[in-house]
């Protein structure tokens, strides 16, 4: 008999869904979180990360061998680093400066190269001129329909399952918008009653991964119709709620993913007997540089 094994790249997806116990406090509503720290490379970018390459590879549009570039704040380069690793591609990745130290030392732990700019918008644009110098070929996260389809697949549907079919509202932090454009199709397709919350940073906030996109930069594979409502969330309010998942709940979780519980505990104020899923992007380890976690309140 011949014993078949996964490979890392078999282990994307399925990721827990859990139910939050103390922070919903007294309410009929179910509070769910998808923890998506359990993929491979720590984030839910591993999912579009492996679909952009994988489909571009049996389309014939890359070959092994080739450099592979894309503009990225941290999680998608870190999941593209890991995934090219696995393919056998060099990978090229443009970021801004200012982000951590843990997510530059994971990149370059999977052999990509980094290059440093002064903003989200500079990296994009650069990554572009590098491939128009004919110096490798541009993922594109923010244009590429692999990416929401990495989420149409796979997490919209492990959702669906995991809940039953009984969801009734899926709350997403606002980035490339991968995350919440597959799956607002996926599920509406199943229920169109299922409202879909979007989160961006408020004007002046910092969250990591989340964005308020100038029209000019805004992501091509983003369509407004498929998000129901929209949710300015404070840097502050995002980071409270971060920490009181690791020490109330034992979810050790990133800024972004506190913004999205955050929206959730906010949503849940205004409705009864809902079932409410939001996405833990990513892990809280690769943070600790930036201090987010030495608060003692």
């Amino acid at each position: 008999m011949t014993l078949q094994f996964p490979t890392i790249a078999d282990c994307i997806g399925n990721t827990p869904l859990v139910r939050l116990q103390r922070l919903p406090g007294n309410t009929s509503n179910t509070l769910l979180v998808k923890l998506e720290g359990n993929n491979p490379a720590g984030s839910v970018k591993d999912r579009p990360a492996l679909s952009m390459i994988s489909r571009a590879e049996q389309r014939g549009d890359i070959q092994p061998g080739d450099v592979l570039i894309e503009a990225t704040s941290g999680n998608t380069g870190i999941a593209l680093a890991m995934a090219a690793a696995i393919k056998g591609y060099q990978m090229v990745l443009i970021m801004p400066d200012n982000s951590t130290a843990e997510r530059k030392a994971a990149m370059t732990a999977y052999g990509a190269e980094l290059i440093l700019v002064d903003s989200m918008e500079g990296a994009r644009d650069l990554a572009l001129q590098m491939q128009a110098d004919g110096r490798g070929k541009v993922l594109d996260q923010f244009a590429n329909g692999d990416n929401p389809v990495a989420h149409y697949t796979g997490t919209g549907p492990e959702i669906w399952q995991q809940t039953q079919g009984s969801i009734t509202h899926f709350i997403s932090s606002m980035g490339t918008t991968g995350t919440i454009m597959g799956v607002s199709r996926y599920l509406k397709e199943q229920n169109p009653a299922v409202q879909i919350v979007g989160l961006q940073p408020q004007e002046g906030s910092a969250i990591p991964g989340i964005r308020r996109w100038p029209e000019e930069y805004l992501p091509k594979i983003f369509d407004a119709t498929r998000v129901d409502r929209v949710i300015d969330m404070s840097q502050l309010e995002a980071e409270q709620v971060m920490r009181r998942l690791a020490r109330e709940e034992g979810i050790f979780c990133g800024v972004s993913s506190g913004g999205s519980v955050a929206a959730m505990l906010r949503l849940s104020q205004e409705v009864e007997n809902a079932v409410m899923v939001a996405i833990i992007c990513d892990r809280g380890d690769r943070y600790l540089s930036t201090g987010v976690y030495d608060d003692p309140q």
